[in-house]
C-alpha cells in the first residue's frame, strides 16, 4: 500500500491535456461509427459526405470564432500558416480515405490499418520536438498500438498488396497533420489553431461540390447524420488542439485519440446489434491500461516543462 501510495503523490493523475483528449476520443468514436448508420454508401460518395460534413464543422467555426482568444488574440502567420497545413493533410487524408472505401472488398482488407497513424506522429515527434516520456508513459505507448490494431485489424489476408501502398498516403497525411496541429499551438492558442485547421476544409468542401454535386436523393435522417460527422470531427479537433495548447505532448496524445473504437464499439454493439468478442474485450482492457499509463507524468517533469516553457 505505501508502494502504491508513493506512486499516486509522485504522479499527476488528470491534467487538462488528458481531460481534452479524451473528450477528442468520444467524439471521433462517435465519428468514426455514424458513416455505419448512412448503410453500404449507396446514397453519399466519398466526396460528397466529405463535402456536406464540411457544413457540420460550420457551427463550431462559428463559435470559435466569437470566443475571448480568437478575437483578442495577436495575429500570427507562422501559426496561421501550419494551422492551415495541419487541415489540409487531414482534408486530403480524408477524401483518399474515402474514395478507399469505395473501391471494394479488397481495398477494406487494409483500411482499418489507418487507425495506425498515430505511429507516425510518434516517430516525429520525439525526434524534430524532442519530446520526452518516462519509462511508463513508454509502456503506455506501446500498449495503445498494440490495442489499436486489435480494435481494427480484423482480416490479415491480402495485407501484402498494392492496397497497403495506397492506404499509406492517408496514414502519412494524418500522422503529419497531428505534427504539425501541435506546433500550431506553440504559436497561437488552440482555439484560433482549430479555426483554421477546419477552415482548410471549405476549399475542398467548394471543389467536391463542384466535381461531384448533390445525390440524386436523400432524406432528412441521412442528411442529419453528414452532418453530425462534421459536427463531431470538428469538436474531435477542438479537443486535440486544446490539449496540444493545455502542454500536452504530440507524442502521448495522439495514440490516446487512436483508440476511438473504444467509444465505437460500444455504438455498434448497442445500436447495430455487432458483438463484442475476445479480441474486442481485450482490446478495451489494454487501451485503458495505456491510458493510465500514459497519463502518468511525475510531478518533477511537469514542474520542468513549465519552468522551460
Amino acid at each position: 500500500m505505501i508502494g502504491l501510495g508513493n506512486i499516486y503523490d509522485d504522479y499527476q493523475m488528470i491534467p487538462r491535456w488528458l481531460l481534452s483528449t479524451v473528450a477528442a476520443l468520444f467524439c471521433w468514436g462517435l465519428w468514426a461509427i455514424l458513416p455505419r448508420f448512412l448503410g453500404q454508401w449507396d446514397t453519399f460518395t466519398g466526396g460528397q459526405i466529405q463535402a456536406f460534413s464540411t457544413l457540420g464543422m460550420l457551427p463550431v467555426m462559428i463559435a470559435l470564432g466569437f470566443t475571448r482568444s480568437v478575437r483578442n488574440e495577436i495575429r500570427n502567420p507562422r501559426g496561421t500558416l501550419l494551422a492551415v497545413a495541419a487541415g489540409t493533410c487531414g482534408c486530403i487524408g480524408n477524401v483518399l480515405y474515402y474514395e478507399i472505401l469505395k473501391a471494394g472488398e479488397k481495398a477494406t482488407t487494409v483500411v482499418p490499418l489507418t487507425a495506425l497513424y498515430p505511429l507516425v506522429t510518434v516517430l516525429l515527434a520525439v525526434p524534430l520536438l524532442r519530446e520526452k516520456l518516462n519509462r511508463t508513459q513508454l509502456f503506455g505507448i506501446v500498449l495503445a498500438f498494440v490495442a489499436i490494431y486489435l480494435f481494427n485489424v480484423q482480416q490479415t489476408q491480402g495485407f501484402l498488396s498494392r492496397w497497403l501502398l495506397v492506404i499509406l498516403v492517408p496514414i502519412l497525411l494524418w500522422g503529419v497533420a497531428g505534427l504539425l496541429q501541435k506546433i500550431a499551438t506553440n504559436h497561437i492558442s488552440g482555439e484560433m489553431s482549430t479555426l483554421w485547421f477546419l477552415a482548410a476544409s471549405v476549399p475542398a468542401a467548394i471543389f467536391l461540390f463542384m466535381r461531384e454535386g448533390s445525390p440524386s436523393y436523400y432524406n432528412a435522417k441521412e442528411l442529419t447524420i453528414v452532418l453530425l460527422i462534421g459536427f463531431m470531427f470538428a469538436l474531435g479537433n477542438y479537443g486535440i488542439l486544446d490539449a496540444f495548447a493545455a502542454g500536452g505532448k504530440a507524442s502521448i496524445i495522439t495514440p490516446i485519440s487512436g483508440l476511438y473504437s473504444m467509444v465505437s464499439i460500444p455504438i455498434a454493439i448497442i445500436f447495430l446489434g455487432e458483438r463484442l468478442g475476445l479480441r474486442e474485450l481485450l482490446a478495451i482492457a489494454i487501451a485503458l491500461a495505456a491510458i493510465v499509463a500514459i497519463s502518468l507524468e511525475s510531478k518533477a517533469e511537469v514542474t520542468n516543462e513549465k519552468i522551460s516553457a
